[in-house]
């Protein structure tokens, strides 16, 4: 529903950060800040900060940072107008009734379906526990599971009739219209009847544990041999994700991907709690940004057949353009997370998980299995694919120590490779997007220091950002917390003159507040709570460390050479399309003038 901007900053004003955040994570005071332990990864040090003078939250260690909505938003993983209605009750807010009868059925409609969906669920499960359904449940027990395991997860079992369920639910008063949008019967002329019957059955749940859809495995012969609810109001195979309504709620700082319920089952039983897996399908986009949500630690633990590896190549671009950094399970000789847990069990998974490979490193070596290596040609070939790859790293440090692992493991020339890279990097330039992008210090560097037996861990998150977005950054954040400078940075900048995005609307709003006297960081970023990638961009404008204890001079060369280099970007991109010989002697001329700018700054 929509809130106008001036209620929702009056729930916002009226919700103090600390109060709000101190329910839900224990918060010690350090100065004017609050420190404690981060809610949405693990860690044993506190880096987790709330300032009340921001109104804003922000972990130094993940990066992940928002105001009382977004916090909200995260931790109980709800809609924005769910977290303005719960932080509106507590702040004694009144909001205005959804008038929409439209939307008010939409939502009636919604609660309905989502209400057979859970009679279904326990349907089912009462099935399994029938004498009907002992085939079922010997099935799941002779596959490891056990019965706390099975009533978790809410397994069940659909009895081998074509109508079982659909009499069940008539008998519940329900209309045929209402039955057909569920995606659990099939209705036309010729009567009605159960999508899934004789099947073990696993309910599929949102993040928030409710049933959305089933899947279901045959008893027996029969095709297909899983089968998933269709699309329906409730359930989008491609933006959920079996097992999320668990692993969200583990607070590792990874997750771990793998194809199958069953492996999913099989390893929560087994204490990986923080496991999911896609529903029937490949990876998918929205299922990599909801992924995103909750960590940027992933570990692939597809099939190790054919399949599986196809598979993972396949979501490995996906979730690097998600922000994801990604390694990939080593389960050999067993084909599933299920087989190799029952062979070796938890503690030798665990040993895999800290060994698994760098993503780009596992991408070279099966594109190295469609070369025969002791061909001469082949192997030529195999170099010039690893070379284009290599040349498509951004970072130089990067791009180099990957160059000496992989021509260390394939028995590749150095100094030949070097120049081969050297030329397709002259060539193409440095790839923009795709699988050929990777911008990867930190994976290449961990890898690197793995193959020396190094044991540091946790380094730091790569940063992605332009050398021009950290100047406007700083720049901003430099105003926010000073506002008595903004008339110097006025005088040069507009903010036209930052990058378009996110950093040119938070400059549109920081100009807006100053010209009134104060910035308000925590309502800015309200105007980006409906989007995660732009919400934390925003986020780290506000929570970038400043120079400190700089002399008079050092601060005023600081914030001279800042507002330069913004805006000469500015005039340099503007000259680049500027087509008057007028207007690109102007920008000369200005650009000769910032060369000598010097700004004073007053005590």
């Amino acid at each position: 529903m929509y809130y106008p901007d001036e209620l929702v900053e009056e729930v916002r004003s009226r919700s103090d950060v600390v109060d709000v955040i101190g329910n839900y994570v224990r918060l010690t005071k350090r100065g004017s800040t609050y420190f404690g332990l981060c809610p949405f990864h693990n860690e044993k040090t506190p880096s987790f900060s709330v300032t009340p003078s921001k109104q804003m939250y922000y972990c130094f260690g993940c990066g992940k940072g928002g105001n009382v909505f977004t916090f909200l938003m995260d931790y109980e993983n709800i809609t924005f107008s769910e977290a303005m209605k719960s932080l509106a009750d507590r702040a004694g807010v009144s909001l205005p009734e959804r008038e929409d009868p439209e939307a008010k059925k939409e939502a009636s409609l919604r609660q309905t379906l989502l209400d057979i969906n859970k009679e279904a669920g326990r349907y089912f499960y009462y099935q399994l526990k029938s004498p009907n359904g002992r085939h079922a449940y010997e099935y799941l027990r002779g596959r490891g599971l056990t019965d706390e395991t099975i009533k978790h997860f809410g397994l069940g079992y659909s009895n081998p009739y074509s109508d079982d369920l659909y009499r069940y639910f008539k008998s519940k008063g329900y209309s045929d219209t209402i039955l057909k949008e569920t995606g659990l019967f099939s209705l036309s002329g010729k009567g009605a009847y159960d999508k899934f019957w004789n099947r073990v059955m696993f309910p599929i749940m949102d993040a928030n544990s409710r049933i959305i859809g089933f899947g279901g495995r045959v008893m027996g012969e029969g095709e297909p041999k899983y089968l998933n609810s269709p699309e329906t109001k409730l359930f989008d195979k491609s933006r959920n994700l079996y097992g999320l309504n668990y692993a969200r709620q583990a607070r590792k700082d990874f997750m771990i991907i793998c194809e199958g319920y069953m492996d999913v089952i099989a390893m929560h039983q087994a204490g990986f709690t923080n496991a999911v897996a896609s529903l029937g399908t490949a990876l998918t986009s929205p299922q990599a940004s909801l992924l995103k949500r909750y960590t940027s630690q992933l570990v692939l633990a597809y099939d190790s057949d054919g399949a599986g590896v196809k598979a993972a190549m396949r979501a490995i671009p996906l979730l690097r353009h998600a922000g994801h950094s990604i390694k990939v399970l080593n389960m050999r000789p067993y084909k599933d997370p299920d087989e190799f847990m029952k062979a070796l069990g938890a503690e030798e998974f665990t040993k895999r998980i800290e060994n698994a490979e760098n993503y780009f490193l596992y991408q070279i070596a099966q594109t190295g299995k469609d070369f025969d290596l002791s061909d001469p040609e082949q192997k030529t070939r195999f170099s010039h694919e690893v070379a284009k790859r290599l040349a498509g790293i951004e970072d130089e440090m990067a791009r180099s120590y990957y160059l000496d692992v992989i021509c260390d493991r394939h028995m590749l020339p150095k100094d030949l490779m070097k120049k081969q890279v050297a030329y397709y990097g002259n060539q193409v330039g440095i790839m923009a997007k795709g699988d050929d992008r990777q911008d990867t210090r930190e994976d290449a560097f961990e890898e690197r220091t793995n193959i020396r037996n190094d044991a540091q861990k946790g380094l730091s998150r790569k940063d992605k950002e332009n050398g021009i977005r950290k100047v406007e950054r700083i720049l901003l954040t430099w105003l926010s917390a000073e506002p008595r400078l903004f008339p110097k940075a006025a005088e040069i900048l507009s903010p036209e003159d930052f990058e378009e995005g996110v950093y040119r609307q938070v400059a549109e709003k920081v100009w807006e507040g100053l010209k009134k006297g104060s910035v308000e960081p925590a309502s800015i970023i309200n105007a980006f709570v409906e989007d995660e990638e732009m919400l934390q961009e925003a986020v780290q404008i506000f929570n970038t460390p400043l120079p400190e204890s700089l002399s008079r001079e050092e601060r005023e060369k600081a914030f001279s050479e800042s507002i330069i280099r913004i805006r000469s970007n500015s005039l340099n991109q503007k000259g680049r399309t500027a087509t008057d010989m007028k207007a690109l002697q102007e920008i000369i001329r200005e650009q000769n003038r910032l060369a000598t700018l010097k700004i004073r700054l007053e005590d």
